[in-house]
């Protein structure tokens, strides 16, 4: 994109290109140079950034990548690339710099500037080994430190965990800016998935949502009376998914264990109405997985659960591995819910009757069952969220985003898709000299009615993203606006292409206004 004269994106900067224009020391025009977070930009920064600038003619500001911030969660709040641009819009500010390092210091010895400012809370009560290892960089070519005033000490860690700002808008725009993607490219990638042979195999779920009226409750016993008014059941789990694919405009074929029951023929019929190649295996020994809430009110007052999650059978395996190996389709898809179809013994051999050169993806929602997405090796794409991570690594404790990075090694997968719930996604993928290994996507939901089903929907449009332009980005895109769409309509309906175009104008619209 070109810049004009006006716009200060100019003043960024990569540390080669700066030497150049600042010469190197001594030089005619002083140099200052001040390094920090600036997660959100504060009045404490600005203070900061103006005693500095009235110290040297030039100022640069440095800030810390993304990759290095790893002192609370979910940190940084906004990328990289946005807190350059912001430092880049003050007019006190001369030149930005993202230092790709953990500390300043080999960009103080590259550039050399003649100050250095620190905030004075780094000096109070004497000098931090970091700070003085700073001093002795800058000593070493004859730099001086300079400690700015700070009567006020401000916090962005602690305005962010007060009231965190929606940057939501400018956040994505400049996701997309970085990585050359448009709004036209969202839509034609939309436009590109009808046809994408897709093959999904895993548990079939009757999500049944019981609707009642609360009557109140019984004297002798905490128990709530609820008068039954209506029963609506929706075919979830795994068979979502591929009703998911088959609207965006998908081939979909669907192989699934179901039992020997009237759940059975409402799924058959359902998924053949909407023109899904369904092979099922009907395993006499179990039912069909059906979970039911009973809703008062807007609130859900009980689940019930009918379900037999036993192993499948040597015969029923062998079955599943013929399918599986003689597809010719582009895509297959493991959505697997721990209801028996997949574990330990089986997601070997499924994994290796699959055919070369077909785009693996899996998701694995385990919930209050056990179950492992590691199990799941070298996939071209995998989905899990923050809680499914943290029980396949053994890790309560860590960060997000080196919880994530850990899990997307171990994993040996080409694209990690982390969910947060309402904090949007984190997508990892093999970085290059032209692109980062991480980024995240701030969720579009723009008013929550029911989170079930969001995982499914984003499952299945980033698969399809992936299949069509092979982008990360875009597939992390339109899967979090279709999962936004799941979230805001009641039960587990799969997702029209068409709203996921209203929902993308929608956020067009407001990032112009942005």
């Amino acid at each position: 994109m070109a810049m004009n004269e006006n716009d200060y994106r100019r003043k960024i900067k990569s540390r080669e290109e700066l030497r150049e224009i600042i010469g190197e020391h001594p030089r005619q025009k002083s140099v200052i140079m001040c390094h920090g977070t600036f997660d959100l930009v504060h009045p404490g920064h600005v203070r900061h950034l103006m005693y500095a600038k009235s110290k040297a003619d030039i100022l640069i500001a440095s800030l810390t990548c993304d990759a290095h911030i790893k002192k609370a969660n979910f940190r940084p709040f906004v990328p990289q690339q946005l807190r350059a641009m912001n430092l880049a819009a003050l007019e006190a500010v001369d030149y930005v710099i993202v230092d790709d390092n953990p500390t300043p210091l080999e960009n103080i010895s590259f550039l050399q500037p003649d100050y250095f400012a620190k905030g004075y809370e780094y000096y109070d009560g004497g000098v931090h080994p970091r700070t003085r290892e700073e001093m002795d960089v800058l000593e070493s070519y004859g730099g001086e430190i300079i400690f700015t005033p700070g009567d006020v000490v401000y916090s962005s860690s602690s305005m962010i965990d007060v009231a965190p700002p929606n940057l939501s808008s400018e956040k994505l725009l400049a996701l997309m800016e970085s990585e050359g993607v448009t709004f036209d490219d969202l839509r034609r990638a939309l436009e590109s998935f009808r046809g994408v042979r897709v093959h999904v195999v895993g548990d079939t779920i009757v999500d049944t949502y019981v609707f009642c009226s609360l009557t109140g409750g019984i004297a002798k016993t905490p128990t709530f009376s609820l008068k039954y008014e209506e029963q609506v059941d929706f075919a979830g789990g795994a068979a979502v998914v591929s009703k998911h694919m088959r609207k965006a405009g998908a081939e979909v074929k669907f192989s699934t264990v179901l039992g020997d029951d009237a759940l059975k023929d409402f799924v058959l019929e359902d998924l053949a109405a909407q023109g899904i190649q369904c092979e099922p295996i009907v395993d006499h020994t179990r039912p069909t997985t059906q979970k039911s809430v009973f809703i008062a009110g807007g609130y859900r007052m009980l689940k019930v659960d009918k379900l037999d999650n036993h192993p499948i059978s040597d015969k029923i395996l062998a079955e599943l591995k013929e399918s599986i190996a003689d597809d010719k389709v582009d895509v297959v898809i493991f959505s697997d819910f721990r209801h028996g179809i997949f574990n330990r013994e089986t997601i070997p051999e499924l994994t290796a009757s699959l055919p070369a050169n077909v785009i693996k993806v899996a998701d694995s929602q385990v919930a209050s069952r056990w179950g492992n997405i590691l199990d799941f090796q070298g996939f071209d794409l995998i989905t899990p969220n923050e809680k499914e991570a943290r029980f396949a690594l053994g890790d309560q404790d860590s960060t997000v985003r080196p919880m994530a990075m850990e899990l997307y090694k171990r994993a040996d997968c080409k694209t990690l898709i982390l969910k947060l719930g309402d904090k949007g996604i984190i997508t990892y993928r093999a970085p290059d000299p032209e692109v980062r290994s991480f980024f995240t996507v701030d969720s579009f939901v723009d008013h929550l009615v029911d989170a079930v089903g969001a995982g499914d929907a984003l499952l299945s449009y980033a698969t399809l993203a992936i299949a069509t332009t092979q982008s990360s980005v875009i597939a992390s895109i339109l899967g979090s606006i279709a999962a936004a769409l799941a979230c805001e309509h009641e039960g587990n309906n799969p997702v029209a292409p068409e709203d996921v175009l209203k929902k993308l104008k929608a956020v067009e619209r407001r990032i112009q206004y942005a």
